[in-house]
């Protein structure tokens, strides 16, 4: 056995989960600052996927463990590899397209998304209270984004729709992650991701790389870093906890968006996010309240 099959492990869990926030907060930061200077999408993507790449090899070469990395679930690996493609450029396109702290609040509506995701391809059945949240979660996106009385500065509804799309793909590769966690270890699916994305990333290269100076460089270099560590960590906390309830952690990556927007990017955020935001966090608790009710439910019926 190589330590493959996931083990329900909820405090480690949430541990995990907490310190993705920071990192994932960390590099939407590190990417916009890139972006101002510079730095194509595609581009940052690939370079993020190369240093994942890099990084994984050297380490499990280094301890011996590249036997780790051998799979039979490649084309499992491969949807993951274009969801996880396609989910990226519309989480680092919000996070250049909107003010830090909107991007992030978007982000939230993950668990709202994976509800629908839940109905729509699993024919989950959703009842009252589920409904009430994605209700509740989506009143919050309109309390924060204001579109009826004029959108306020740096938001527009490109930005919107991308910063929408992107929660949506990172609820789908939830379940896809939480599938391969079943029968795989993180280090395999989070290289399997990186390498089968990065000829991809590689192909638009040609067209969108263009030289930097150090400090962007530097930043380009952390952004994958800090990217890579952020993947390790999203993965290991699926393995451990179920999705419903460890995405409650990615809330408080809201409390470091709006201390890197105001510090970094001099933005405070406005106040229609602070009336907003609970109304989405409010969403993703219920959700995550009777997710746990549905599941001691079925644990007491023998299911």
């Amino acid at each position: 056995m190589d330590g493959s099959i996931a083990r329900p492990r909820p405090l480690l869990a949430l541990g995990v989960r907490l310190l993705a926030a920071l990192a994932l907060a960390t590099m939407g930061m590190l990417v916009k600052l890139a972006g101002e200077r510079g730095a194509h999408l595609m581009e940052l993507i690939f370079w993020r996927q190369l240093l994942t790449v890099v990084l994984l090899l050297a380490g499990l070469a280094l301890t011996g463990r590249l036997a780790m990395l051998k799979t039979r679930r490649l084309p499992a690996h491969a949807r993951r590899a274009a969801t996880g493609l396609v989910g990226m450029v519309f989480t680092y396109g919000a996070v250049l397209l909107l003010p830090l702290t909107e991007a992030t609040t978007l982000g939230f509506t993950a668990p709202v998304f994976a509800v629908l995701i839940a109905m729509a391809l699993f024919g989950e059945r959703i009842g009252r209270y589920r409904w009430a949240a994605v209700v509740i979660g989506f009143a919050g996106v309109i309390v924060v984004m204001q579109p009826f009385s004029g959108l306020h500065e740096g938001v527009t509804l490109t930005g919107v729709a991308v910063g929408l799309i992107a929660p949506f793909m990172v609820a789908l590769i939830s379940f896809q992650i939480q599938d391969l966690n079943t029968t795989e270890n993180p280090w395999r699916i989070v290289f399997w991701f990186a390498t089968l994305s990065l000829p991809v990333a590689a192909l638009a290269l040609p067209f969108v790389i263009s030289a930097h100076d150090p400090v962007t460089w530097a930043l380009i270099v952390g952004m994958g870093l800090v990217g890579a560590l952020a993947q390790m960590l999203l993965t290991t906390s699926l393995r451990f906890g179920s999705a419903a309830v460890i995405l409650l952690m990615d809330y408080t990556a809201l409390l470091w968006a709006s201390f890197y927007g105001y510090y970094i990017f001099d933005r405070a955020a406005p106040t229609s996010l602070w009336l907003g935001a609970p109304l989405i966090i409010a969403a993703g608790l219920l959700i995550a309240w009777r997710e746990r009710q549905l599941a001691r439910s079925r644990v007491r019926s023998g299911e």
